[in-house]
């Protein structure tokens, strides 16, 4: 273990231990699914399209804070590992913090991803299986026009973009639905988009992905 790892979180089904945060900004991805992920429609019931999910996850924290500390400004990454329908769980996970994330703030950003803070990842606790890795690294996540990117030394090196709608200014969206993310998520594919860790080789140029403005919390109550 280097000094930029800390040890996972130890996960059991149902381990959660509920704590107040919130966390407002966006999260963009990119997975092995053709375009369009049919996850998000079925809500996690259909199978993906290749029967497995592989994908990387980028959170832009806008707003955010946990217990108190300040979360504003800061990314993560999101390495998952999915080996069928996504609602029946045995996700394996790999976390990437922002290396500017205070301790108490580097915690909580694993607290919450792992479900253990509960709130709107929450569900998690019974979804992931394994979390296979968590470090501090320099997450940089760009956001402009209809492009979104995020990279990771050369861990993760991703590129998407929004597809167009009929109307030049608006892109093809899903709206109102109960996606676990958000109620509205704009289809994207992904543009240069690659994984190379924890053993996995994984290439997602062309493929599905989405971008959903987040707006989650939890409370300790």
């Amino acid at each position: 273990m280097t000094d930029t790892q800390a040890a996972a979180p130890a996960l059991g089904r149902g381990h959660m231990t509920p704590a107040n945060w919130a966390i407002k900004g966006e999260l963009f991805l990119n997975c092995s699914c053709t375009v369009f992920c049919p996850c998000v429609v079925s809500l996690g019931a259909h199978p993906p399209t290749e029967g497995h999910c592989h994908a990387w996850m980028a959170i832009a924290i806008d707003e955010g804070n946990f217990e108190g500390e300040d979360l504003s400004g800061l990314n993560v990454g999101l390495l998952v590992d999915i080996p069928g329908r996504m609602g029946e769980g045995n996700w394996k996970v790999a976390a990437y913090v922002d290396e500017r994330a205070s301790e108490k703030a580097f915690d909580g950003l694993l607290q919450i991803f792992s479900g253990a803070a509960g709130g709107t990842t929450g569900l998690f606790t019974m979804l992931v299986s394994e979390i296979i890795g968590a470090e501090r690294a320099p997450v940089e996540i760009v956001r402009e026009g209809t492009k979104r990117s995020i990279m990771i030394g050369r861990k993760i090196q991703g590129e998407i973009e929004m597809l167009a709608g009929a109307d030049a200014d608006h892109p093809v969206m899903v709206s109102n639905s109960k996606y676990w993310m958000g109620p509205d998520i704009i289809a994207a594919k992904g543009l240069k988009s690659r994984v190379r860790d924890y053993g996995r080789v994984w290439d997602f140029g062309g493929m599905s992905a989405e971008i959903c403005p987040i707006d989650w919390s939890g409370s300790a109550k």
